[in-house]
């Protein structure tokens, strides 16, 4: 039982390790989004270099590449709150670290939806709600990341899912660290407000969006 967990652990951070990011915006649109706009293979940098729709499309991949190896884990035992946590911390770390792209990747917060939709999903509403009030009141998507990996473990508290409250704390402290160079420029007023006079990247050109 022990092996069989490690193994679905280890599957976990391969499956989160997937770029989807990169495969969608080099395929669709000859752009690598690795060296162009916020150099970030995440949905809202496929959007701004791509298009909405491809940007969406990178969303639903990625909360998918959450999503589902939780629910596998949940089906394997549900109640083993440390390996469904651990499972779920891998899809994190495979995000972030991946494999395939020499242990670099995306900020986290599309694949911290995926894995939470199985676990709280009541909870992951109310701090996703949260999240899209500060982006429509401040255009800033970095902003409402951070507020989404703020509130998710007091949301999990006041929900009473006291066991995934210590994956969620994990979780807000990578997404923080992924986005200190967003609070850089936050703080010095240039960050990039979402969509803001985007242009189409013909392609070929890997520029950033203006």
């Amino acid at each position: 039982m022990i092996l069989g967990q490690f193994l679905w652990v280890l599957g976990c951070y391969f499956v989160g390790s997937i770029p989807f990011g990169l495969v969608i915006a080099k395929t669709c649109c000859h752009v690598d989004p690795r060296t162009a706009g916020s150099k970030s293979i995440g949905a809202t940098n496929v959007s701004r270099l791509c298009g909405f729709p491809y940007g969406l499309l990178t969303l639903a991949c990625d909360v998918a590449k959450g999503a589902l190896p939780v629910w596998g884990a949940l089906w394997l035992d549900g109640q083993d709150y440390p390996f469904v946590s651990l499972a779920a911390f891998a899809c994190v770390l495979g995000h972030v670290f991946s494999c395939f792209l020499g242990f670099r990747g995306g900020k986290a917060v599309a694949v911290t939806i995926g894995v939470f939709i199985p676990l709280a999903f009541e909870a992951l509403l109310g701090a996703c709600a949260l999240c899209m009030l500060v982006i429509w009141r401040t255009r800033f998507v970095s902003l409402g990341s951070m507020t989404f990996a703020a509130s998710l473990p007091l949301i999990l508290i006041f929900v009473d899912k006291w066991q995934w409250v210590p994956l969620a704390v994990c979780v807000a402290v990578i997404i923080f660290w992924r986005h200190l160079d967003n609070l850089k420029r936050l703080r010095a007023g240039e960050e990039k407000p979402w969509l803001k006079s985007r242009r189409t990247v013909e392609p070929g050109q890997g520029g950033e969006a203006k």
